[in-house]
């Protein structure tokens, strides 16, 4: 029988409370911009404010959740400029990729890359959003990695970490999984050497993905009891 004090226990610590609170936020039963009020997570989680004030900074460190002085904790919500400096920065990174690739770089490993789609199509078909969304993001940093440049994959991925949280924040759940048909459309052109049509879609699809940040809703109250007791 499963100690069942050890892992009440377990459950309460800062480094587990932030990752119900991070669920949360990717399943967008938190919307940016909502206030996390301490006083309502220690009742909803059964903990005191010291665990609770840990989770919010772990999950600060992340860019998930603003701490405002005298305020307090609200989920992120992004700047336009910076979701415009993430994606401008990406744009030129990414094509980059697709040119080395095509160069030779990796194509002959480009099969596993069908197979993370083939994983992001699923789990959006079966509703797993958290997990469409952090594999929507790991195509671009797995297509970085093929070109063996290990700088410019520390870049991409850092990149890609902040505007896969952006994604997150901001993507409306239940959209056609259109980065799946798009990723599908990028691989196809890199598996056949061309370039140029590679480059093309790759813009298309990050400018794509920018202009869905563009819905920004406002800040508003929010129930945490009935957020966490799903």
């Amino acid at each position: 029988m499963a100690d069942t004090s050890t892992v009440s226990s377990a459950g309460k610590r800062p480094e587990a409370l932030a990752e119900r609170i991070r669920a949360a936020i990717l399943e967008h039963r938190l919307a940016p911009g909502a206030k996390l009020t301490e006083a309502q997570l220690c009742e909803v989680f059964g903990v005191k404010r010291g665990p609770v004030r840990q989770a919010l900074a772990l999950l600060a460190t992340d860019r998930l959740v603003d701490l405002e002085p005298n305020r307090g904790a609200f989920v992120a919500s992004p700047s336009l400029q910076e979701v415009h400096e993430v994606f401008e920065m990406r744009r030129i990174i990414e094509l980059a990729v697709v040119e080395r690739i095509c160069a030779g770089h990796g194509t002959r490993r480009l099969k596993g890359i069908a197979g993370m789609i083939g994983r992001e199509r699923k789990a959006f078909e079966t509703h797993d959003f958290s997990t469409w969304i952090r594999l929507s993001g790991e195509f671009h940093t797995a297509l970085a990695a093929l070109t063996g440049n290990a700088v410019l994959c520390e870049c991409l991925n850092g990149l890609v970490a902040r505007s896969t949280l952006i994604s997150a924040l901001y993507e409306s759940i239940g959209r056609s999984p259109c980065s799946c048909e798009d990723h599908e459309a990028i691989l196809a052109a890199l598996d056949a050497g061309h370039a140029q049509d590679a480059a093309t879609l790759m813009a298309r699809h990050l400018q794509s993905v920018e202009l869905k940040m563009l819905d920004r809703p406002a800040r508003g109250a929010v129930d945490l009891s009935e957020v966490f007791s799903k």
